[in-house]
């Protein structure tokens, strides 16, 4: 049954809330280790660390075993999708934090998280913008333009005006527990582009998603080095409106950056 805004809105917040750290990975020996730590470095130390391999054939999931308080779940079928939700299921945290394996917190980004969520019970799913630590001054300078105009206003529009939907990016965001639940979990029918807009899409039905500026998380470019930044932005811009207008992605097959770009050693 879906979760109201009204009953989001009044559901119990005295407890401290537990939060799972759920990094879906395929191959990501190279990108692994630093987003672990960086999670690990947190002032507000998660309580359950959760690496979802994906059927890598690297070193994956040797690397994830060796780092003391993360837990392993393998996942065989290939797929973020699939392995978001098998995290999912895996995870105890009543806030689900997902990162991307290239994703890098910043100091303080957990804590940051947990007080949102604590002052805003309504609040179902939070996400925010991005930095890039392997990317040249204009890209940047272009990223920063996107998250300090269009993207706020556009959130504004689709979420608080016409509630159709949100901008909300895969790469690092954070979920509450029970409105996942409420919306069935993710739609592991999609292949891979659009699944972060459908996911808020749907959160959107039963509260409040909040875009945030504060505290952006690292990331790598490696998809704009594999595609180019024109054929990145077109790729994001039209998945993003297909999803909200018709409830599907419009692309159904994707670059595996991870194969076309070497990463940082």
């Amino acid at each position: 049954m879906a979760l109201s805004p009204q009953h989001a809105a009044s559901a119990p917040a005295a407890e401290p809330a537990r939060i799972s750290v759920v990094v879906c990975a395929y191959n990501e020996e190279r990108y692994l280790k630093a987003c672990l730590h960086s999670v690990l470095a947190q002032s507000r130390q998660p309580d359950q660390v959760l690496v979802v391999n994906n059927a890598s054939t690297d070193g994956t999931r040797r690397i994830a075993e060796r780092i003391e308080g993360v837990e392993v779940i393998d996942e065989w079928r290939r797929g973020l999708v699939r392995a978001r939700e098998t995290g999912r299921r895996h995870a105890t945290g009543d806030l689900l934090v997902y990162l991307d394996a290239d994703s890098r917190l910043p100091l303080g980004w957990l804590e940051m998280v947990e007080r949102a969520f604590r002052r805003r019970p309504g609040l179902v799913g939070l996400s925010g913008a991005f930095r890039f630590y392997d990317w040249d001054c204009w890209g940047r300078f272009l990223v920063w333009l996107y998250d300090s105009t269009v993207a706020p206003l556009t959130h504004g529009l689709v979420h608080h005006v016409l509630g159709i939907g949100a901008v909300f990016y895969g790469g690092a965001f954070c979920v509450r527990r029970q409105a996942l639940e409420a919306i069935g979990g993710f739609d592991t029918t999609i292949e891979f582009h659009g699944e972060d807009t459908n996911l808020g899409r749907r959160l959107t039905a039963v509260g409040t998603v909040k875009l945030t500026s504060r505290r952006p998380v690292f990331t790598s470019a490696r998809r704009y080095h594999a595609c180019g930044k024109r054929a990145v932005f077109r790729l994001y811009l039209r998945n993003f409106f297909s999803e909200l207008v018709w409830h599907r992605p419009r692309d159904t097959q994707h670059v595996d950056v991870r194969v076309s770009v070497p990463g940082p050693r």
